[in-house]
């Protein structure tokens, strides 16, 4: 006897109305979701995957959106339902754990009132239950002293332990279906895998079917049963995830496989989906003898940066009467940076990454130690002389959105340092000079006159990188330049880096939690945890002989799939 679909989806298509167009964002979308499976949906951001996923909970907007087609939940149609029997539904029988813990979460509610609140709508509990019922769930979801996070707020948590407050959330009143919507995107690889791990267990034991969406193909092997692929709003081939993970036949999986970044080989350009779309093969390596060689001429030349025992410590007072107490964010680090060399700097949040990329560009004063800027302590720089030396130490933001002014064209926001620094004769050739920039990174001379929110993550992130590269800096620090991206448009953005180091001779610093980029990009690395450098030396060597545990585990989170 066949077993009958808890969800079933057919002909769904959703398009979006305004005054004077309409968008269809999902087209002929049809699959099904049978009891206690993992169904992963695969795709880049406008490819459909949460629009679909929203459609399923009914929480698209009624007014701006038609919906065609066929949502079955346990046989019952959904679309045709009643609002007040579908919120019944939500939340209760299919629960939704959303990308972005923070905003997802109220910032003005304790994390055990929030959880309580699900079970107050969708149980007949007392409050004394409730309350017992809660800490027994973060307990399932093996959040450290639940009672103590009972009555703390989101911002009171690291991201992890939000995102395990958001999966209490969704599963505590035992749903038939999780949806589980990008839960690990921007979040480090360990815990990502805590995640994966965690999302397991808990369906495992509940018996509950998950439809697990993200834009990494390699994650999302980790824990589906199948997997769709999504593309321009269609399902563009589906399967087992052994057989799609092994045999992709679009070209379009072949090219979300590829585009991550080899932990076995050196590719010289990452491809892409425009590679694979236009049949184009991406193969040419670098060898360890050309490697060997670029590193013996980087390092025969004196370093252009040098950090001498720097640290940076934080005080914070818990009490009015109470004594300061100090933390330290880096805590006595030392390393050289050496023209034209790519240095990786890898840990997990809270580490001490951004914090140093921020105390050698003197954004935030170093508490101890010094930064020899060809051959200058700059840590003693007057506000003048630091102003004048901005121009040759820049930074890539990790949020390209808001580093960039809401109410400011892109144009004008990458003029704007050129006529800080009086670069270029006046604002006619400093248009010019940002036209090439733009052309430079993949954008044209019609993105002049637009605003940051007409484009995309990927767009954001190139329009950042052309301001920051306008004053054709020495050294570049990439604070998590490609973390929220999706794995096809971070390998473009990785390979326009590249290009530019090359072109501009460029000196990078290459901040990220994600291991197997920081190994593509870099010629050395550092391994950073609790504020101190644990591990460095030569990128591959380090990923194929790591001597820490600390490094060991980030490895192992790596993502490979199977």
């Amino acid at each position: 006897m066949s077993v009958k679909p808890l969800l079933s989806v057919k002909d769904l298509q959703i398009a979006f109305r305004t005054e004077s167009t309409t968008t269809i964002a999902v087209q002929d979308v049809s699959f099904e979701l049978f009891p206690r499976e993992i169904l992963g949906v695969v795709g880049e951001s406008g490819s459909g995957k949460s629009v679909s996923s929203l459609a399923l909970m009914g929480l698209l907007p009624p007014k701006i959106t038609a919906i065609e087609g066929s949502i079955q939940f346990e046989g019952e149609e959904l679309l045709t339902k009643e609002a007040t029997d579908i919120r019944k539904l939500r939340g209760g029988k299919i629960a939704m754990i959303f990308q972005e813990p923070m905003s997802s979460l109220n910032p003005s509610m304790r994390c055990g009132a929030q959880v309580e609140e699900i079970l107050a709508q969708h149980t007949t509990m007392s409050a004394v239950e409730r309350r017992q019922e809660v800490i027994a769930l973060f307990e399932k979801v093996q959040l450290p002293t639940p009672e103590l996070i009972y009555r703390k707020y989101p911002h009171q948590i690291s991201g992890g332990q939000k995102q395990r407050v958001m999966i209490a959330m969704a599963i505590a009143c035992k749903p038939a279906v999780l949806i589980a919507d990008e839960p690990t995107t921007a979040l480090d690889v360990t815990v990502q895998k805590e995640i994966i791990s965690l999302l397991k267990t808990l369906q495992a034991e509940t018996e509950m079917s998950i439809l697990f969406i993200s834009h990494d193909l390699a994650l999302v092997s980790e824990i589906a049963d199948r997997i769709l692929v999504m593309y321009q709003g269609n399902i563009v081939e589906q399967g087992t995830t052994q057989h799609l993970f092994h045999h992709p036949q679009n070209p379009y999986t072949q090219a979300l496989l590829a585009a991550r970044p080899s932990t076995t080989k050196r590719l010289k350009r990452l491809p892409t989906i425009a590679d694979h779309v236009a049949n184009k093969s991406i193969t040419a390596e670098i060898s360890q003898s050309e490697r060997a060689q670029k590193h013996k001429e980087l390092y025969q030349n004196p370093p252009l940066l040098e950090v001498v025992n720097l640290e940076k410590e934080y005080f914070n007072r818990m009490g009015w009467w109470s004594k300061k107490q100090g933390f330290k964010a880096v805590n006595d680090v030392s390393f050289q940076l050496y023209e034209g060399e790519t240095l990786g700097l890898v840990g997990e949040s809270g580490c001490g990454k951004s914090t140093l990329g921020n105390a050698i560009l003197q954004l935030d004063k170093a508490t101890k130690g010094k930064v020899f800027y060809k051959g200058e302590d700059i840590t003693k720089l007057s506000k003048q002389q630091l102003r004048n030396l901005r121009k040759e130490l820049q930074l890539i933001f990790q949020d390209p959105f808001s580093s960039l002014n809401p109410r400011i064209t892109v144009g004008n926001a990458i003029l704007e340092p050129m006529k800080v620094h009086r670069l270029h004769a006046n604002d006619q050739e400093r248009k010019e000079k940002v036209v090439e920039l733009l052309q430079r990174v993949g954008l044209s001379e019609t993105h002049y006159d637009r605003y940051p929110h007409e484009f995309s993550g990927g767009q954001r992130q190139r329009i950042g990188i052309a301001r920051t590269i306008a004053l054709r800096p020495k050294i570049i620090v990439c604070d998590e330049s490609v973390s929220a991206l999706d794995i096809s448009v971070q390998a473009q953005v990785l390979n326009l880096l590249n290009e530019l180091k090359e072109d501009f001779g460029f000196t990078y610093i290459f901040i990220s939690h994600d291991l197997a980029v920081v190994k593509y990009m870099s010629d050395q690395l550092l391994v950073m945890n609790q504020g101190q450098i644990v591990e460095r030396g030569e990128a591959d060597t380090i990923y194929q002989q790591p001597k820490q545990a600390y490094t060991q585990k980030l490895i192992a989170s790596i993502p490979k799939g199977i």
